[in-house]
């Protein structure tokens, strides 16, 4: 599922609890993004419900994700 969000793009931890056919958990997909170190996952690509970033893992926190976006195209609406 977040695999396939195209660079440049983002979707909220809503859409992606919604697309896996819960969308009740997008505390639980948080959750999941929070504990994700695989880097083949962009979870960088997963933000908040009002499109703003919300946390990043990695070094560099969300600074570093927003970096990450507006190096894939991201087009900053926040």
């Amino acid at each position: 599922m977040v695999k396939d969000i195209p660079k440049g793009k983002t979707m909220s931890y809503g859409e992606v609890a919604k697309r896996a056919g819960n969308s009740g958990s997008a505390r639980a997909v948080g959750t999941i993004m929070k504990n994700n170190f695989d880097k083949s996952v962009p979870c960088h690509r997963v933000v908040k419900s009002d499109g703003s970033l919300g946390e990043y893992n990695r070094t560099g926190g969300t600074e570093a994700k927003r970096k990450m976006l507006l190096k894939e195209g991201w087009k900053n609406s926040c």
